[in-house]
């Protein structure tokens, strides 16, 4: 046997340590896998990025954001860029900023990538190419995951009982302790019709507005991206026939950034002018596309086929040469196996997965949503299935991972309870996660039993409440709610929200604002689980609540409109003068009474250099003999 040189062996060892490395960076164990390299997979990947933890991002494509690159297919955006507001607090911009992730890094911004206020597709895809590669996310591309297992593992790093598993396309296998999945809904979906066939989709439509010169158009859906279609092929068409299952719902009627946005909605004015184009409400569960010759028309599932039907005033009568399905994106659930298959939503949110409030799958402890697909919690309510909702249920995602497997708490701040007005009214008039994840995240104020300080939370999910210390690490007994709502009655595809007394401007009216705007629950004790189930509105009926009156500014900073009537709540919900004193009028107080305003405590004790929490008696006592 010829005996190997020394460069040889080298060369050898070299290869088996190559081999050694690719096969524990292609496939292993993290503690954090993320399936899905959007704009939610990476928000969360920041987070866990920021905290030091064993994480990867699987991605399927090659690109960062790869929905994008294809979608909207007329490529502009319908998420707003507002570059300019007045303000350079960077919080309250981020309310009028639907684009930019969230992230220390000043320079993403969406603000410096466009100056449309409706932004080209590509721009995002650049955008979120540079957000992945300045912060160093860790992401693997092109890994297309499948046949998601679980099974038990003895493992301490989490405190559940199973693990997950996974391959790619290339049989790599993967494992993790906890698996986020952040794939959006990105598959079309497709009824289960006769003919359906017939109709081009949305996804490989043509968008050269040349091929729909002097033709007949028949679209189905009643969403952006049908709008979108419409708005883009309207001037070349003969006409466009537009149904759907259900009316035209305005977004600024619900105010529900999901529905028809005013940028897509050109269709309307030819409907309602007579000009040819139109609407019609019309399940087609109930119809069958046909095909004669080389054009399109519809049936009743009951006639018999051929060319003519049975009604003749019937609104889609006339021929097409075109059918084209807009009828939205769902869920991947192929990915998962038979014993990891995740519930579908109820009703209408069943092109979602299930999940809980915490974000976990009720079929797979471990297994966590982020992004798009979160969307189910607040469906047609909330933005969380868009960008400027979901990068912040992202953040809130991370703490709850944080508290419940390293026993981080919640970030919280704690200080006294002369400044607990101050903090509300800074947070109500810039803060940006609770404004747009109205009704959904909340602040969360604890009073403490010192009775002279109290701890703010800020963002976190107002369904978790009742099981606070679970999901925060920090226990309550009396607790305010801050949180953000629209009236109950104003919105609605109905209600004509501009109606001449649509808002009001009365402090007393405040529980009647139609408008966003503050509101603070009381409660003496945390709602129950059963309180939370039963609830009717946002939150179960508290010991007390207060209305801030709606303002055209969204600033809350009204001295009488706002800051009195807040005040006045806060101590009737805590029993205590919250008002502030000059230092002459507290020693005064000092001299004459046994007690004195909290604010006359905290103040002198600061400035004695005295700590902990006073006693009443003798702090006077101690002003006495001053």
């Amino acid at each position: 046997m010829k005996k190997q040189t020394d460069s040889q062996i080298y060369i050898q060892a070299c290869l088996v340590f190559l081999v050694f490395i690719s096969m524990t960076t292609a496939s292993g164990y993290h503690d954090y896998c993320i399936i899905g390299a959007g704009p939610g997979g990476l928000q969360l990947g920041y987070y866990l990025q920021q905290q030091n933890r064993d994480y990867i991002i699987y991605e399927r494509t090659n690109i960062s954001g790869s929905f994008y690159s294809t979608y909207p297919r007329h490529r502009t955006l319908i998420s707003i860029n507002k570059r300019h507001t007045g303000k350079t607090n960077k919080e309250f911009n981020l309310r009028h900023d639907w684009n930019s992730l969230l992230s220390d890094d000043e320079s993403l911004l969406f603000r410096h990538y466009s100056k449309d206020m409706f932004p080209h597709a590509d721009v995002l895809v650049k955008y979120l190419e540079d957000y992945t590669k300045k912060l160093n996310i860790n992401v693997q591309y092109n890994t297309n995951v499948r046949n998601i297992v679980k099974y038990k593992s003895d493992r301490t790093f989490a405190k559940h009982e199973y693990m997950y598993e996974f391959d790619d396309q290339n049989n790599n296998r993967y494992k993790c302790s906890v698996l986020i999945i952040a794939t959006g809904l990105w598959v079309p979906n497709i009824p289960d019709l006769t003919g359906i066939d017939y109709a081009e989709g949305y996804e490989t439509m043509s968008i050269n507005p040349d091929d729909y010169e002097g033709k007949n158009v028949l679209i189905l859906g009643r969403g952006n991206s049908a709008f979108e279609t419409a708005d883009q092929i309207y001037g070349a068409t003969g006409l466009i026939h537009m149904v759907g299952r259900s009316r035209v719902r305005l977004s600024w009627s619900t105010h529900y950034v999901g529905d028809l946005r005013a940028v897509n909605n050109a269709l309307l004015d030819t409907y309602q002018l007579k000009s040819l184009d139109g609407l019609l409400e019309a399940s087609i569960d109930e119809v069958k596309f046909v095909k004669t010759g080389d054009k399109y028309g519809l049936q009743f599932k009951d006639e018999d086929d051929g060319p003519g039907l049975m009604i003749d005033n019937f609104a889609l009568r006339e021929p097409y040469d075109k059918i084209i399905r807009c009828l939205g994106f769902k869920f991947d659930f192929s990915v998962f196996n038979n014993d990891t298959q995740m519930s579908r939503g109820y009703g209408r949110s069943k092109k979602f997965p299930r999940i809980n409030h915490d974000y976990q799958s009720p079929d797979n402890p471990g297994m966590y949503l982020a992004g798009a697909a979160t969307h189910s919690l607040d469906f047609r309510k909330s933005a969380g299935g868009f960008i400027h909702g979901y990068r912040y249920t992202a953040r809130s995602l991370s703490r709850i991972l944080d508290n419940r497997y390293h026993q981080v708490p919640w970030p919280s701040t704690t200080v006294p309870l002369t400044q607990m007005m101050n903090m509300m009214l800074k947070r109500i008039s810039e803060a940006s996660g609770s404004y747009q994840m109205f009704d959904v995240l909340a602040d969360l104020i604890i009073l403490n039993d010192d009775n002279t300080t109290f701890t703010y939370l800020e963002e976190v999910p107002v369904n978790l409440i009742d099981k606070l210390e679970q999901h925060t690490g920090h226990n309550a007994n009396r607790l305010i709610v801050l949180i953000m709502q629209y009236g109950r009655d104003f919105s609605g595809p109905g209600n004509d929200v501009f109606r001449i007394n649509r808002a009001t401007g009365e402090p007393a009216d405040a529980h009647n604002s139609n408008f966003l705007h503050p509101v603070f629950y009381y409660y003496e004790k945390l709602p129950t689980e059963e309180e939370m189930k039963r609830k009717t509105e946002t939150l179960p009926r508290p010991n007390k609540i207060h209305h801030i009156v709606e303002d055209f500014l969204t600033q809350w900073d009204g001295p009488v409109s706002h800051i009195l009537p807040l005040r006045r709540f806060l101590e009737d919900a805590t029993n205590i003068n919250l008002r502030h004193s000059f230092a002459e009028e507290c020693m005064k107080k000092r001299l004459l009474f046994q007690t004195v305003p909290i604010s006359c405590q905290q103040d002198f004790m600061e400035g004695q250099g005295l700590k902990g929490t006073p006693d009443l008696i003798n702090l006077s006592k101690t002003a006495k003999d001053m």
